[in-house]
């Protein structure tokens, strides 16, 4: 009886080892697989409302919310960095930042060197001129004096209409920076995107701003998630902005920055 006890003991311990291995080795396998995902690093430049800006050293914006919905859908960690706008390009073409979310608008030109993902937002140049301002049409700004940000389209709409080389047209480092010289009557108008210049007309009341549109002039532009050439994250995040749109995420952040309903059908009618 006792060595009868025994072998089933010995049976016994062996079982509960065999068990305890099993469930040891899933859950180191679960966690490598976990582990194998890095932390990317995803840059912008944060001086750009309502898309990325700081607020009380606090990053927050349509982009930040996107960012962080599509960590979610896709599973990926990350940290996001202020590196300002010419940096955002430089790190993606050396490498030392694995994707950039900052109102970029895909371009052929830029498509020669980077990355794009599907298009998550539609964006069109608009003008930005005093309330009594006589400018009406992009044709208008001929003869004036038109503040841009650097390298954005923005300052390359501008130039088709005035010339690229035009002495008229300055640029600067911000956006901010171009409001600021046509409040400081350095500048007849601003050309930059339109999310950025009805939420800054909406919110600064008092400055007597309004905005001009033109779309016989300006095309309509889609912005997209950049990335160095050939990255394997091209596909995760376009397969992550789908999910988003289709359960509703996306609307849901867009309606909080702009106070109203995407054009999904247009949106999605360039993936």
């Amino acid at each position: 009886m006792l060595k009868k006890l025994s072998a089933v003991s010995l049976l016994l311990v062996f079982v509960l080892i065999f068990t305890a291995c099993s469930a040891g080795s899933g859950s180191s396998s679960s966690e490598k697989k976990t582990a194998s995902k890095k932390v990317l690093r995803v840059v912008n430049d944060a001086s750009y409302p309502p898309f990325e800006t700081l607020n009380k050293g606090k990053m927050e914006g349509f982009d930040v919310d996107i960012m962080a919905a599509l960590s979610k859908a896709s599973g990926y960690k990350y940290k996001l960095v202020n590196v300002g706008w010419d940096p955002v390009f430089a790190e993606l073409k050396s490498k030392t930042a694995d994707m950039s979310i900052s109102a970029i608008s895909i371009t052929s030109d830029r498509e020669k060197t980077y990355d794009f993902s599907d298009p998550y937002f539609r964006s069109i140049n608009e003008i930005m001129v005093p309330k009594d301002s006589k400018i009406k049409t992009a044709q208008d700004l001929k003869g004036k004096t038109v503040a841009v940000q650097q390298g954005t389209t923005g300052q390359f709409a501008v130039e088709k209409v005035l010339g690229k080389n035009n002495p008229k047209i300055k640029k600067f480092k911000t956006v901010n920076l171009a409001i600021m010289e046509l409040l400081n009557h350095g500048a007849d108008a601003v050309v930059a995107d339109n999310g950025v210049m009805d939420y800054y007309v909406k919110n600064n009341p008092g400055k007597n701003l309004k905005t001009v549109g033109d779309e016989s002039t300006f095309e309509g532009e889609f912005y997209g998630i950049m990335y160095p050439k050939n990255s394997k994250l091209k596909p995760v995040f376009d397969k992550a902005i789908k999910k988003i749109i289709d359960d509703g995420t996306y609307t849901k952040i867009y309606k909080k920055w702009f106070d109203k309903e995407p054009d999904l059908e247009k949106l999605q009618s360039q993936n």
